[in-house]
């Protein structure tokens, strides 16, 4: 059976596609699932190529920004130099275009004659800066101040300390409210040696900015550990946080070293009425899958060579976008993204607390280039006469379809089955396409 692809995309736009190959995963999308649709959801986006490392922090940080400060532990003392303060809107290209997407396409009438297939349409803890302190006071706690900036919005400090508690004691000492037994929390860094880079706002400069959010703070450096800090975010954290990593390399795809590294559940045909509760579906999809991995497990949402993508969710990014967020390798030979390109894009999303996260998350790249996307796919049935032998047959078939997208949908998220099927309406299993009654019971035919 061969399906048309007719349904225009709600922000990608028109999109002019090649013909499809089995179906593989050419469509039109639908809708997306980006980060908004997560609660205390953080951005970050590592690139790495040997032992180079850029990453950008995209804070969701709510309240005044006189409390704020982002403390993350770092394995060098930056120079001024090494951060950057980088554009949301480069983050957020990003999630638009690897995030899980609805693609639809509708049946052909399997009385006409078939078309060919050229013919079809193609962690931050709240804080509160106060007065420098009295260097002997600092010299006593054991905390050297390596290096101070005002970068951007950002006034910054580069901190070492001899022990956790004598950090902890500073930052209080120094106006900032971290939260309870923070010394637990920076005890690990301190025994690694590594540094603490602190950012809180500055007020006046960020007023010149002009813009009414913070914007994402970026470091180079260079590092054999390829890691991301997380533990220092579950001091103050309410409960579970979202956490989407975008990881690029040149190599392929980015896992997890030390926790299981799994692909969403992806690929699916599900009723076509999740495309009006799609922002209901993926976080249901999300929920039930964490919990099927025990909530130990980080999720691969997007696997994808960057110099293209079927189907779009939004258009890939541009070399320029890509250098903005540290993508440092591009150069003017390979900076055409026509064909293939030397950036390989995986989207990560983890759920995590300190029960089932008790370790930093670590990263290792693999020589996988293999696509994957999360991606949900919507098959709206042939309404009109269906007369032929061919027509009959594809009714039956149809049926079964929907019976098995029911289920399918109720697997993934956990919905009630019953509920599944009356909000399929004519679609609902037992129903011939484009309404009517329900077939007689099969027992009423067996001895007339």
């Amino acid at each position: 059976m061969r399906f048309r692809v007719l349904a225009a995309g709600l922000t990608a736009g028109f999109l002019t596609l090649a013909a499809p190959a089995a179906e593989a995963f050419c469509g039109f999308y639908v809708g997306k699932a980006d980060s908004s649709l997560f609660n205390e959801a953080s951005q970050v986006v590592l690139v790495r190529d040997g032992e180079r490392t850029v990453v950008t922090m995209s804070n969701d940080y709510k309240g005044q920004l006189t409390d704020f400060a982002l403390v993350v532990p770092v394995p060098v003392v930056l120079k001024r130099e090494q951060i950057h303060v980088g554009e949301r809107k480069y983050v957020e290209r990003l999630d638009a275009y690897s995030a899980p997407r609805l693609v639809e396409y509708f049946d052909e009438d399997p009385c006409a004659p078939q078309l060919a297939y050229e013919d079809a349409i193609p962690m931050a803890a709240p804080t509160a800066a106060g007065a420098p302190m009295n260097e002997v006071r600092r010299k006593s706690l054991g905390v050297t101040v390596e290096a101070e900036y005002t970068i951007g919005e950002y006034d910054i400090v580069l901190l070492s300390a001899k022990e956790s508690s004598g950090l902890e004691t500073w930052l209080r000492e120094s106006g900032y409210k971290i939260p309870p037994r923070a010394a637990k929390a920076l005890e690990p860094y301190i025994k690694q040696d590594m540094k603490f880079f602190v950012a809180k706002v500055n007020l006046k400069e960020q007023k010149a900015t002009g813009f009414n959010y913070l914007r994402p703070l970026q470091m180079a450096y260079e590092s054999k550990k390829f890691m991301l800090p997380i533990r220092l975010g579950m001091a103050n954290a309410k409960g579970p946080q979202d956490l989407v990593i975008y990881a690029m390399t040149r190599t392929g795809r980015v896992e997890s070293s030390n926790y299981r590294t799994v692909k969403i559940p992806s690929d699916m045909d599900i009723p076509v009425f999740v495309k009006e509760e799609f922002k209901q579906f993926y976080p249901a999809l999300f929920e039930k899958a964490h919990a099927r991995e025990e909530k130990r497990a980080l999720f691969t949402e997007y696997v994808w060579d960057m110099g293209w993508c079927d189907p779009c969710a939004a258009d890939p990014l541009s070399p320029e976008e890509l250098r903005a967020l540290g993508v440092f390798w591009l150069d003017g030979q390979n900076a055409n993204m026509g064909g293939g390109s030397q950036v390989v894009l995986t989207r990560l999303h983890a759920r995590y607390d300190g029960e089932h996260f008790p370790e930093d998350l670590v990263f290792q790249e693999t020589s996988d280039r293999q696509n994957f996307q999360a991606r949900y796919v919507l098959r709206h049935a042939f309404k009109g006469a269906l007369a032929c032998e061919a027509g009959k047959q594809y009714l039956r078939e149809l049926d079964k379809r929907h019976q098995q997208e029911a289920e399918t949908l109720a697997k993934l998220t956990g919905w009630d089955l019953g509920t599944i099927s009356k909000k399929m309406g004519d679609d609902a299993p037992g129903k011939k396409a484009g309404g009517g009654k329900a077939p007689e019971p099969w027992y009423k035919r067996l001895w007339q």
